[in-house]
């Protein structure tokens, strides 16, 4: 199996939206939801929910990713809550009890692996009943039309017609990407139901900030944070951004 890339960062929206399943999670008993982070990488996500109290799972490959998770995790004081597994993501079911885990993270994960219905398959296994399965992904859309608006519409156009929405022939990172019709169907074929999907950075990757650009203000951050916050719900605009993120939940 290749090598799996590190999960990536979400917006602000996208923490929102797990950090709102795990107090549904409290309130329906769980003292210490358990998560688990598939190709968790170097712990963006794992060390913050080890943070605020939850019993975090990583499955992570790749050796680079894990020491950088560990020093992460010593420096935060949450070494014990975290346990880190050396394996691919298809091996997730030998290390993570079947029905134990209140939130299932599978980012920036779907586009690399060799076989994203068995990714998802096993997440929806080790998940608990009542419990919930997060899946970002690359868009397909969004990769379309950053290269058509910048001029390069030959790239577009093979993205747009090629089924896993890649430039095979191009050193392309990914093997695949989804659209929301996609990833949705992928999801319900597992048996979860799809309760949120939404769109990740519709234009904030393209708009200066305060951060990158001194003549953006503070207030344009505020600004395009609240712009982002109802464009990632708003088709057509969510099926144009940077990433596709669904929360799906598992029968009770």
């Amino acid at each position: 199996m290749r090598a799996e890339t590190s999960a990536g960062h979400g917006s602000a929206a996208v923490r929102k939206v797990l950090h709102d399943e795990l107090r549904a999670a409290r309130e329906r008993g769980a003292g210490e939801p358990s998560v688990v982070d598939v190709g968790g990488g170097s712990g963006v996500w794992a060390v913050p929910f080890a943070s605020a109290g939850c019993r975090v799972t990583v499955v992570e490959p790749n050796p680079n990713a894990r020491a950088t998770l560990e020093r992460r995790a010593a420096e935060d004081g949450v070494s014990d809550r975290i346990t880190v597994v050396a394996d691919d993501s298809d091996a997730l079911a030998a290390h993570v009890p079947e029905g134990s885990a209140h939130l299932v993270l599978v980012h920036s994960l779907l586009e690399v692996v060799d076989d994203p219905d068995a990714v998802l398959d096993a997440a929806t296994r080790v998940t608990a009943p009542g419990g919930a399965v997060s899946a970002l992904t690359a868009n397909r859309h969004a990769a379309v039309l950053h290269r058509a608006l910048t001029g390069r519409l030959g790239e577009a156009h093979r993205l747009l017609v090629d089924p896993d929405g890649v430039l095979s022939h191009d050193s392309e990172t990914v093997l695949r990407r989804f659209d929301t019709d996609t990833l949705t169907r992928m999801l319900t074929d597992t048996g979860l139901a799809v309760e949120l999907i939404r769109g990740d950075c519709v234009v904030a990757e393209i708009v200066p900030t305060a951060a990158d650009s001194p003549g953006a203000s503070v207030d344009r951050e505020h600004e395009l944070a609240e712009f982002e916050a109802v464009a990632s719900a708003t088709p057509p605009l969510r099926d144009i951004a940077s990433r596709l993120h669904a929360l799906a939940r598992k029968a009770g």
